[in-house]
């Protein structure tokens, strides 16, 4: 009978601190929430003028005369809007991240807060400048070989909901492989790969790279090359950041 007397407060002290990261993780939530939807209200004004500068690296390119077509009686209404959403989405990444790592960092050892804090902010500057270079160098490059081998007599219009739909996809995927660094500062603090590893697997990075970016890229040699030749440069850069910030130990005592 006493057993269960004494495990009681023990139980109701878990459930209580429970409830209390439950309250905290909803907190941060809607802190979060809260920002996306005060900067989309704010975008929302302007959502057509951001929608002309999504299409410039195809307007500007298409023959005289040629121009974007809507094909659903909502598009022309909806899908600035929809722009304006992912604007505020990313706009509002610093503090969505922020508050994701305000609910975890209590968690953390000081070793771990110590490597994660720099992984953070270089995952977020590594995607943002992933989307900067997908919209100034790989897009217009793009652009400017799909109309190049547009066939004789077909006139190219692009639906604008398809064109957000295309560029946002090549944002998202150049993104991500711009976070080739970070990933690699991760599988090595885990102890999935040490410094000589990384540096033996240069050539199998290298091919990696290139067929990632064959199939990623628009099917151009130009659009491959201005994906392919930074993945390895960011390859490069990631087994620089993993001798400044992994420790010969570290990796064991995460492991171990």
């Amino acid at each position: 009978m006493a057993t269960p007397e004494l495990g009681a407060p023990e139980s109701e002290e878990a459930q209580q601190g429970l409830f209390a990261h439950l309250l905290e993780l909803r907190s941060r939530l809607l802190r979060a929430v809260a920002t996306v939807v005060l900067v989309l209200v704010a975008l929302v004004p302007f959502a057509n003028r951001l929608y002309s500068e999504l299409a410039e690296p195809l307007v500007a390119r298409m023959p005289q005369g040629a121009h974007m077509i809507a094909t659903e009686v909502t598009s022309p209404f909806l899908t600035p809007l929809k722009l304006a959403f992912y604007v505020a989405l990313f706009v509002s990444m610093p503090m969505i991240l922020y508050q994701l790592w305000a609910f975890v960092s209590p968690g953390l050892y000081r070793h771990e807060k110590r490597l994660a804090r720099p992984l953070l902010a270089a995952a977020l500057v590594l995607f943002y400048l992933g989307g900067a270079f997908a919209y100034f160098l790989v897009l217009p490059a793009a652009f400017h070989f799909l109309i190049a081998v547009t066939p004789q007599g077909v006139e190219m219009m692009t639906d604008i909901t398809h064109y957000l739909d295309f560029v946002m996809l090549m944002f998202f995927a150049f993104g991500l492989c711009f976070e080739v660094p970070v990933a690699v500062v991760i599988l090595a603090a885990v102890g999935v790969v040490d410094l000589a590893k990384l540096r033996s697997g240069r050539r199998y990075a290298v091919v990696g790279a290139f067929a990632i970016a064959a199939m990623i890229t628009p099917p151009d040699i130009t659009s491959m090359m201005m994906l392919g030749i930074p993945m390895c440069l960011l390859y490069e850069l990631g087994i620089l950041a993993v001798s400044w910030l992994i420790k010969p130990g570290d990796a064991k005592s995460e492991t171990g």
